[in-house]
């Protein structure tokens, strides 16, 4: 386990990557598990983000789900328009083209596809129009994307409801409280991104961005990287941290949701 988010903020700058086996063993010690919150409870004081390792998630699974990708965003638009955005409404499913997002106002140089929890249209959020929920809009090509994002989403709901108990932990809460309060029936979405590299006859100017500097407004997001990296977390000390692809690693980072619910105890960043 690193010991980075145990130091004071002056002496770390870098991003902390934590062992979270201890919260997903059942037969863990009470020492491991309290050690766990500690180094989580640092990190979330100091920077609002964190890596994971021992999440026991198949990398196997990863490429798999990397390689549909890669297929599906090299379709041609219009085939990948067959399950636009436009065709979800309120349940935001989907994909978007290059520019079809903004952040902090500007077209982000990204396209990417939404998914999210499955609703059946019967299901009572549905039937009321309740905002992100909804079915899951599935390319004909690849057929098996739909499928391993399935498999990926009940992966990453596990991983994130065991790095919420350590949370919880860490905040002095009781285990389960998260799930007990916040998180029984939560609301996830699931987004691939694709940023096409820039055409050298058009390079980017220098307030062009692949996804420009955000918080995000959720509770708790869980990232995987490719090994192109890109990614960068702000520093507690002004600039920003590179967070470098690391095989097997996930990026957690806190969003707004947990900040106020920590009164500012906890960093979005």
């Amino acid at each position: 386990m690193s010991s980075s988010a145990h130091l004071p903020a002056n002496q770390a700058d870098h991003l902390p990557i934590l062992d979270i086996g201890p919260l997903l063993d059942l037969a863990a010690s009470h020492a491991d598990v309290a050690e766990v919150a500690a180094a989580i409870d640092g990190a979330c004081r100091h920077f609002g983000f964190f890596g994971i390792v021992g999440h026991g998630v198949d990398p196997d699974l990863q490429v798999r789900l990397e390689h549909a990708s890669h297929e599906f965003f090299g379709l041609p638009d219009d085939e990948k328009s067959e399950i636009g955005m436009a065709h979800a409404g309120r349940a935001w499913r989907g994909w978007f083209p290059v520019g079809g997002e903004l952040t902090s106002g500007r077209p982000d140089r990204k396209e990417g596809v939404y998914f999210g929890a499955e609703h059946p249209d019967d299901h009572p959020r549905v039937l009321t129009g309740t905002a992100l929920h909804g079915p899951n809009l599935r390319p004909r090509r690849p057929a098996e994307l739909g499928h391993l994002v399935d498999a990926w989403l009940d992966e990453m709901c596990r991983v994130a409801s065991a790095v919420l108990e350590g949370v919880a932990l860490a905040l002095g809460l009781p285990r389960q409280w998260f799930h007990e309060s916040v998180t029984a029936d939560p609301t996830v979405l699931f987004r691939i991104f694709h940023y096409p590299p820039a055409d050298p006859a058009e390079p980017m100017s220098t307030d062009e961005w692949g996804v420009a500097e955000h918080t995000d407004y959720g509770l708790l997001t869980v990232l995987a990287q490719d090994h192109l990296g890109g990614l960068e977390d702000a520093s507690p000390h002004g600039g920003w941290i590179a967070v470098d692809p690391l095989p097997g690693v996930f990026v957690c980072n806190l969003g707004d949701m947990l900040e106020r619910l920590t009164n500012g105890r906890y960093r979005s960043t």
